[in-house]
């Protein structure tokens, strides 16, 4: 289009295509991570109303790569599609830009994880538990 608005369409288009591409790449990122942990997950498949990462039993995940989260907008989305699809606890997986991954949920449903957590003799004294180091160098625990 000649007048400016074809251009702004267009910008806008790229934008979007640049954001779903940086969704996608954290979901894929979020997914090895539960992997190197020992758990058998993968992207959720969009057009099959899955969550954007499967095989966390238990825990429904909503992934957000921005800068800028509202965390209550956030874990509102998790909780309505959580009870969709009835597929475990909501939890809004977070990352910024060169940062780390943040967690965000309900008091209640930290408290089952914590109380679940105990309840299988977890040691709350301990930082980790046979750490290892992921193929970026990072330390994280293993067998919890």
């Amino acid at each position: 289009m000649k007048n400016g608005k074809g251009n702004m369409d267009e910008k806008k288009r790229k934008q979007g295509k640049a954001s779903r591409e940086k969704g996608a790449r954290f979901e894929r990122e979020l997914s090895k991570l539960f992997n190197e942990y020992g758990f058998n997950t993968h992207r959720g498949y969009v057009q099959f109303k899955q969550s954007d990462v499967i095989g966390l039993e238990g825990i429904h995940i909503e992934a957000k790569a921005v800068e800028r989260l509202n965390p209550w907008a956030a874990l509102q989305q998790a909780t309505e599609e959580a009870e969709k699809r009835k597929d475990g606890m909501p939890a809004v997986f977070w990352k910024r830009s060169r940062k780390g991954i943040m967690v965000c949920m309900s008091f209640d449903d930290f408290m089952t994880l914590y109380k679940i957590a105990r309840g299988k003799g977890y040691d709350a004294e301990r930082s980790c538990i046979e750490p290892h180091q992921t193929e970026r160098g990072d330390n994280i625990p293993g067998g919890v």
